[in-house]
């Protein structure tokens, strides 16, 4: 599901709200979210999961071309667990593989 597919959902699921004050409330709330974890904040959706920022320490790495090697920095990188209920409901759902049968 992309940004647009979720407005849209949304708009057809509330029929009070138009596109774009769906799509203005999906703006808002990710950036608020974005804006937390830069900010080095945790985000806790009970039910659904939390995000947090996780440190990858300084490694060395290799250039694929030449082969030597080059050190790649800290990051700080967004990382996500999910909820008890989000992982019972996705293995709920558990697709059937078609190329199987």
């Amino acid at each position: 599901m992309t940004r647009s597919d979720l407005v849209a959902h949304l708009a057809d699921r509330f029929g009070q709200l138009t596109q774009r004050d769906t799509e203005f409330a999906v703006k808002t709330i990710l950036d608020a979210m974005s804006d937390a974890l830069a900010r080095g904040h945790r985000i806790e959706i009970r039910g659904f999961g939390s995000f947090s920022i996780n440190r990858r320490p300084p490694r060395m790495g290799r250039n694929p071309r030449s082969g030597e090697q080059v050190l790649i920095p800290e990051k700080l990188v967004p990382h996500f667990k999910p909820g008890k209920a989000l992982r019972e409901a996705v293995d709920a759902q558990l697709p059937v593989d078609d190329s199987t049968v």
